[in-house]
């Protein structure tokens, strides 16, 4: 039992002595700790603004501090219920375009995801081309879905077209208890070959571009950008329907860090 146990030992051994190595070879080259108080950083965020897609019904605010501020040592997107501009919800929708764009690395947030029926809160990327070429042909990342009717499960998910601009997309949403009950550090390991998913220290997808029948490797070797949006659900959706007794809901982020 003594020698099984010290090979047991050996063999942790190496393995954190290999995480820590491997570790070492990452470089932070974009983070945001959130310790600050007031709007979020603009050197490192702009909004998206409006009624943005998937006929969604809350409007995207630009720097209001009723929906996205930093406090406590968080960001902390809110979605209310309220008119506003002719919606009757609103939210935000942080993104680093035009600020900040990433190619390859891991991509890590810890954040807290709010509860109930038609919360939606996301960790994503885009690509930084998407204007010019259009959605899906710019490719999509979603490092993070959590949407309260499947509350116990979370979505990785990569979304892309093919050379005939016909929409693809491949993912996975393990289950994985109560997400909503903590904090929680969602990532992609993400190069030339592949795109890792984790929730914590699951790797529960990984995204293999030469394994798909059209494949996408063009689409995601090229820069992207980042978003932390708080949506709303409506019937017809992945968030589904909204129950309106939910609001306000508060999406918390401790930390945004990218590694090189």
């Amino acid at each position: 039992m003594k020698g099984y146990q010290l090979v047991v030992l050996l063999l942790l051994g190496v393995n954190l002595a290999a995480a820590g190595q491997e570790a070492k070879k990452r470089k932070l080259i974009f983070s945001d700790e959130f310790n600050y108080q007031g709007l979020p950083d603009s050197s490192k965020w702009t909004y998206e603004v409006g009624l943005v897609r998937n006929k969604e019904p809350q409007y995207y605010t630009s720097k209001r501090m009723e929906n996205a501020r930093v406090e406590n040592g968080n960001l902390v997107i809110e979605a209310k219920k309220e008119d506003y501009k002719g919606a009757k919800y609103t939210s935000a929708s942080l993104i680093t375009l035009g600020k900040k764009h990433f190619k390859y690395g891991r991509i890590e947030v810890r954040a807290k995801v709010p509860k109930g029926l038609g919360s939606w809160p996301a960790i994503w990327m885009l690509g930084k081309n998407r204007q010019q070429v259009k959605w899906p042909n710019c490719g999509e990342i979603d490092i993070l879905e959590y949407v309260g009717k499947d509350s116990t499960q979370v979505y990785g998910t990569v979304h892309y077209a093919d050379s005939a601009a016909k929409y693809h997309y491949a993912g996975e949403k393990p289950k994985v208890g109560e997400p909503n009950e903590d904090y929680h550090i969602y990532a992609i390991e993400w190069n030339k070959k592949s795109i890792s998913f984790y929730y914590d220290d699951l790797k529960y997808f990984v995204f293999e571009y030469k394994k798909r029948a059209y494949r996408p490797g063009k689409i995601f070797k090229r820069p992207f950008y980042l978003l932390l949006n708080l949506a709303l659900g409506r019937e017809g959706t992945l968030g589904g329907r909204l129950d309106d007794n939910i609001l306000p809901l508060k999406y918390n982020v401790d930390y945004v860090r990218v590694y090189k």
